[in-house]
């Protein structure tokens, strides 16, 4: 995935925008700090979110972290890859998305960090 297409939280997780829809996962930062991933915990489809809300947690040998959602929306799918071998987020983070979501407010969108701005926020 082409790291210029990603925006990305302050709270470490990615949104790659295609028209309406968002694809969600984790920074590979994130992932670095998380260790070894042994599950991940995803929320239904058709389940909507606020920008900020907690949709899902991921579970490692060193800790269990809270996902939050970068922008409001419902959730038009699951990676059931991801949640059946949660160790792809290790492999590769910025592959292995999360939950693809039907943006409510394309504006939100503004609020996020491009790539300069992540790699700073985490340096």
């Amino acid at each position: 995935m082409n790291q210029r297409e990603l925006r990305y939280s302050k709270d470490h997780e990615w949104i790659n925008i295609e028209g309406v829809k968002g694809k969600i996962g984790i920074t590979g930062f994130a992932q670095e700090q998380l260790g070894d991933v042994v599950f991940v915990e995803l929320p239904e489809v058709g389940r909507v979110f606020d920008q900020g809300a907690q949709f899902g947690s991921i579970e490692s040998v060193k800790a269990v972290s809270d996902l939050y959602c970068p922008v409001s929306g419902v959730v038009l799918a699951i990676n059931d890859s991801v949640v059946d071998q949660p160790d792809l987020v290790n492999k590769d983070p910025e592959a292995a998305w999360l939950i693809e979501i039907e943006l409510k407010d394309p504006n939100e969108m503004s609020s996020l960090l491009d790539s300069k701005e992540y790699d700073e926020l985490v340096k």
